[in-house]
């Protein structure tokens, strides 16, 4: 009999589902061997940089690039009339929208492409561009979306000028764009005005913005003599990109190879395609040789897509126990200058429609207006699954804002409307089928971890010392339990410009037993060569250390939609274990042949297949692959290779408990976070450590949008906040120390029942945060103030309340 290892000893080796394996990328990012979009240097490579206008709204009547040409090193300088004829001076936006390439008779908002200067360098390419003289004739600006609705309001979008009907249904202004609804509006209407007990509100989320780490930038090479065009650059969906500039190009897809090296931070920044790389494609073509353009960090601020600024009105009706009657929600939602939001195609306002949260709502209506204004474009999901994120804010404050209303604990209030366990899967009054969900549990469990009952009491005795003139520190105790919807999705009712979400594994095992997955997905920082490459261990039964992750190159990986909404693990993760199931089935085929029995008598016991009664007969995957390569096996092909094109059969729902404990000094309007709680559960958890990473990350990028971050724009449409000494990026400084904790719901129609949550603490943070400052003031009478609640913003709300006196 042969020596057996312990079952457990093999199954550490593996470092599979639930093993906190280091993340292997970091070896080579902690001793700066990354490869950004920046470090790529190609023989004769160009730069190019971009003329951009100083104003939101005015008409370009001439442009004068003569004594940019004259400067020594100065190749070309492209204008919209040079892409005109080309076909390119517009192109198509994510959201079935058009956007100008380069300005086409007039500038829509502050920072827009005017003309793109091509230089030997990248010096004299920014110095060119103080070069180009314009001529603007300055036109009336609206950046308020209200504003833009008024019948005297200024034409935007000259080229929809009498457009009546746009591509998600009829326009009623010309700077309307779509309006979209779900739900019953008769219904929702009926329910809220025959209940005890209303509360209404209007809650504005914010102009915010991604803004990674590394900006947008991109470097296109174009061979003549072959014909390939080769555009590395900072994609978030390489492949997508590829599809899209062959349409722009009119170059066979065959013929363009997309690469997405290291990606320094996506959050959404990343999906939608930019002037810059189109502009690039075209003096790659034009010159012979490669451009490259990266934008600076105030061209990302200004002119990238933007996130959230979305204005909500809400009712909700109750009995006055408690008991939620129905939900009314409408948004007017600020696009800017084009409708350039990356949305599936059926979702102009992405999935909005979650905005019933974790609560059983008997009847729901939602609706949401897209508006054009003097801004720039984008409405990316910013570290949130098409706009879930202001879903979970606007349910979650009118939860507050009704427990205000029937002087009701806002936590009771939400144990009492949590959809049971019992009742998933459960589909909401707007058409979700959640999967899975225990939200009773993981809400007593948030309560009970942080004292709940204790933080009331000494909430109130704050209030009282306050009065008495003790102390001039409020507490806060902000309360969240959210649902997301990530998991983009089922080809059924989720794609990107006629292309459905699916997403894609190949693997190959090599004759030794190692192996390389190539996926169509593309990581900017979630660990995707630790995590896939677990999931494969434990589907294969080959060591984690011994598999390649590969992503981001459309010459090798297959066809996928890429990385953002939180949908890599949902949707990619699937594909990869359903890949290593086919090489699994395969193997069982080889390992009967080698061990002359039936396919029926073996079992898979970790990393092997063995023969039902007889242990001791067994054969290894490791074992498996070489036979693969070099014996005949009747009615199998040599090779073990498998891929999977993964459509999901519905969306996967993670969510969490969060509670955020706060001081706030009346007098300063300074904060301080004295506990932040945040349980998760995201189904199985693949790599605790990975997922504990996740969690920090998103609950700081929460803590900058809720407590400061923000895009601001004056009445004539400056950007205000373009620097980064004016938006806020938390430091360590700023940062408080996390709890994390968990509950594990599987998904029951996901192969491995993982749900995903790199989007989940953006999504719960933000309201948890936001509902601290609020609960701090409840005692005084304030029910709603809006984000970002800035030192000034918290010191004026005390101020507006009495509190200096």
């Amino acid at each position: 009999m042969k020596d057996l290892p312990d079952s457990e000893e093999r199954k550490a080796g593996l470092q599979g589902l639930g093993c906190k394996r280091k993340r292997v990328e970091d070896a080579r990012f902690t001793q700066g061997k990354g490869n950004y979009v920046d470090d790529i240097k190609l023989p004769g490579m160009l730069h190019g940089d971009f003329v951009r206008s100083p104003y939101a709204h005015a008409r370009v009547k001439s442009i004068d690039a003569s004594a940019a040409l004259a400067l020594p090193g100065v190749v070309a300088v492209l204008t919209a009339k040079d892409l005109e004829p080309l076909g390119l001076h517009w192109m198509p936006t994510l959201a079935g929208d058009k956007q100008m390439v380069l300005a086409d008779g007039k500038v829509l908002f502050q920072g827009q492409e005017v003309a793109f200067v091509v230089a030997t360098d990248r010096y004299i390419a920014a110095d060119a561009v103080e070069l180009v003289e314009v001529d603007y004739e300055d036109l009336p600006v609206v950046v308020d979306p209200f504003k833009a609705e008024a019948p005297d309001a200024p034409v935007l979008r000259e080229d929809l000028e009498g457009v009546t009907e746009g591509a998600h249904g009829p326009r009623r202004h010309h700077n309307h764009i779509f309006t979209w609804e779900e739900g019953d509006t008769q219904g929702a209407t009926a329910a809220i005005d025959g209940s005890e007990v209303i509360a209404e509100e209007t809650i504005y989320y914010h102009r915010t913005h991604p803004c990674p780490l590394e900006t947008c930038g991109c470097v296109a090479s174009m061979d003549k003599v072959n014909g390939k065009l080769t555009l590395y650059g900072t994609f978030q969906a390489p492949h997508v990109v590829r599809t899209v500039a062959s349409l722009l190009s009119g170059i066979d897809e065959h013929n363009i190879r997309v690469v997405s090296p290291d990606i320094g931070g996506g959050f959404g920044n990343k999906v939608g395609v930019y002037p810059g790389y189109v502009c690039s494609i075209v003096a790659s073509i034009v010159t012979g040789k490669p451009v490259k353009w990266v934008e600076d960090r105030m061209e990302n601020l200004m002119s990238t897509a933007f996130a959230r600024d979305y204005h909500m009105r809400g009712r909700i009706g109750a009995t006055k126990d408690g008991r939620i009657t129905g939900l009314h929600a409408h948004v007017t939602a600020d696009h800017g200058a084009f409708d350039a939001c990356a949305d599936p195609t059926k979702f102009p306002a992405g999935f909005f429609h979650i905005c019933t949260g974790s609560y059983d709502i008997p009847v729901a209506y939602c609706a949401v207006d897209g508006v054009y204004t003097n801004k720039a474009p984008g409405g990316v999901a910013y570290r949130c699954s098409f706009r879930v994120t202001e879903a979970a804010y606007f349910i979650e404050r009118m939860i507050e804002i009704l427990a205000i209303k029937l002087g009701m604990d806002a936590a009771e209030l939400r144990a009492k409307n949590f959809i049971r366990a019992d009742q998933f899967p459960y589909t909401s009054a707007l058409g979700w089928e959640y999967d899975s969900g225990d939200y009773h549990t993981a809400w007593d469990k948030a309560l009970k971890a942080v004292d709940y009952e204790g933080l009331r009491k000494e909430q109130a005795e704050r209030v009282k010392a306050f009065k008495r003139g003790e102390t001039r520190k409020l507490l806060g105790i902000g309360l969240t339990h959210f649902t997301e919807i990530v998991g983009a999705g089922p080809v059924k009712n989720c794609d990107i410009l006629g292309m459905g979400m699916f997403d894609s594994c190949e693997i190959r095992i090599h004759p030794t037993g190692s192996a390389i997955a190539r996926l169509g997905t593309i990581s900017q920082g979630q660990g995707h060569a630790t995590t896939f490459a677990q999931i494969l261990a434990s589907e294969t039964g080959i060591p984690a250390d011994k598999i390649t992750v590969e992503e981001g190159d459309t010459d090798t990986a297959p066809y996928g939609l890429g990385t953002y909404g939180s949908r890599s693990t949902p949707v990619a993760g699937a594909a990869t274990a359903m890949a290593g199931r086919k090489i699994r089935a395969k193997a069982q085929m080889i390992a009967a042949y080698l061990l002359e029995v039936h396919d029926d008598d073996l079992e898979w016991d970790i990393d092997r297949f063995v023969v039902k009664g007889a242990p001791e007969r067994f054969k290894t995957i490791a074992e498996i692959a070489y036979a693969s390569y070099n014996q005949a096996i009747p009615g199998v092909e040599p090779g073990l290779e498998a891929v999977s094109y993964y459509d999901p059969p519905n969306m996967t729902y993670p969510f969490g408990a969060y509670i955020c404990v706060m001081e706030i000094d009346v007098d300063t309007g300074e904060h301080e976070i004295r506990q932040f709680y945040a349980l998760d559960d995201c189904g199985t958890r693949i790599n605790p450590m990975i997922i504990e990473g996740q969690v920090h990350g998103g609950l700081t990028e929460a803590l900058a949008i809720a407590m400061g971050q923000e895009i601001a724009y004056d009445a004539m449409g400056n950007v205000m906040t373009g620097t980064l000494m004016d938006f806020f990026l938390p430091t360590t400084w700023e940062t408080p120390n996390y709890t994390t904790d968990f509950t594990e719901t599987p998904s029951p129609h996901h192969p491995i029942g993982a749900k995903g949550v790199g989007e989940s603490p953006n999504v719960g943070g933000v309201p948890a945060f936001s509902n601290a400052v609020h609960d701090a003031f409840r005692a005084f009478g304030l029910t709603q103030t809006h984000m970002p609640h800035d030192h000034w913003r918290i010191w004026k709300t005390a101020h507006d309340l009495g509190l200096h006196g």
